[in-house]
């Protein structure tokens, strides 16, 4: 759940750089390396033909999320907060899982009836 709210709250620029049609690089964080084609503009009096440049810079942005709900336990009194926060500790504990019992002496073979107790006690079950 943490994963959700962070990705979905972080915010990032995409950088393609293109050459013509064909896409050259792209860059998640940083500026995409150019080709080394492109041209420089010089300004001369003389000559106002110019060029036109065959490679372009695309940034794509990409906004997180930055709208939440404000918490309804932040707007809770300090007692209001200390009831809660102690029911959830007591209702949880209520519920802890059955530990193992332990058995110290499931290893051991129980010991040979060498007497019949309930006939020499002479005691019988109906």
């Amino acid at each position: 759940m943490a994963l959700v709210v962070v990705f979905s709250t972080m915010s990032f620029t995409i950088n393609s750089h293109f050459c013509g049609d064909t896409l050259i690089n792209t860059s998640y964080f940083s500026e995409a390396k150019t080709c080394g084609m492109e041209m420089k503009q010089e300004n001369n009096k003389e000559c106002s033909i110019t060029k036109k440049n065959c490679c372009k810079d695309v940034t794509q942005l990409i906004k997180g999320q930055d709208n939440f709900k404000k918490s309804v336990f932040d707007s809770l009194s300090y007692d209001q907060q200390l009831f809660i926060a102690a029911f959830y500790y007591s209702y949880f504990n209520l519920f802890e899982g059955l530990h193992n019992r332990v058995i110290p002496f499931k290893d051991y073979s129980p010991p040979f009836v060498v007497k019949d107790i309930h006939v020499l006690d002479e005691v019988y079950l109906i």
